[in-house]
């Protein structure tokens, strides 16, 4: 034997690699002469097929839907971002997204940057970079507004506007009442 302990423990360990290699060849050996017998299910064959038909099922009808689902709900998010921020050419977007799932999803892409881009030309040639919309508050009736219009001409006319500049607010006024009236009423024919 050698004196250094670093040697020493080396060949221990040498040993101690050859003996478990040796143990672990001699256990396949073992396992490959004496086969125990061999299952290739933990389910009893009734169960399998059960499990099988029920597998098969899902995979056939669920599966697809889901993913018809998940297509859907994808090729629409850029419609669902345009509407979130108010984009001006949101049909077109929504358009697009269509197209798109007729298409096979070819143009998703162009409707998700058209969707997030800021409409530059459509501003310059409009005024505005917003969809129609986004200036609708839906929370206000139209005869309570038609009401505050009334009373805020006739305080300017207390305030000393000249009476045909009221006058001709006024007869704006009446005209916009009757056409908010006609739609209403063509609105409830329908």
């Amino acid at each position: 034997m050698t004196s250094n302990p670093r040697a020493r423990d080396s060949i221990r360990w040498a040993h101690r690699a050859s003996r478990t290699v040796v143990v672990g060849l001699l256990v396949a050996a073992w396992a490959l002469v004496c086969p125990a017998s061999a299952q290739a299910s933990l389910l009893s064959p009734e169960l399998e097929d059960k499990m099988a038909n029920f597998l098969a099922l899902f995979v056939i009808f669920v599966v697809p839907v889901a993913l018809i689902v998940l297509f859907w709900i994808v090729h629409v998010m850029p419609e669902k971002i345009a509407h979130k921020r108010h984009h001006p050419q949101f049909e077109a977007i929504r358009t697009l997204c269509l197209l798109s799932l007729v298409f096979g999803g070819v143009l998703w892409p162009l409707a998700w940057l058209w969707a997030y881009t800021k409409p530059v030309g459509y501003k310059m040639a409009y005024g505005t970079d917003k969809h129609p919309d986004y200036y609708v508050d839906p929370t206000i009736d139209e005869g309570e507004a038609l009401a505050d219009l009334k009373d805020r001409v006739g305080a300017l006319g207390r305030r000393g506007v000249p009476a045909d500049d009221v006058e001709a607010m006024r007869a704006d006024l009446a005209a916009l009442e009757s056409r908010i009236t006609a739609s209403r009423s063509g609105g409830e024919d329908k």
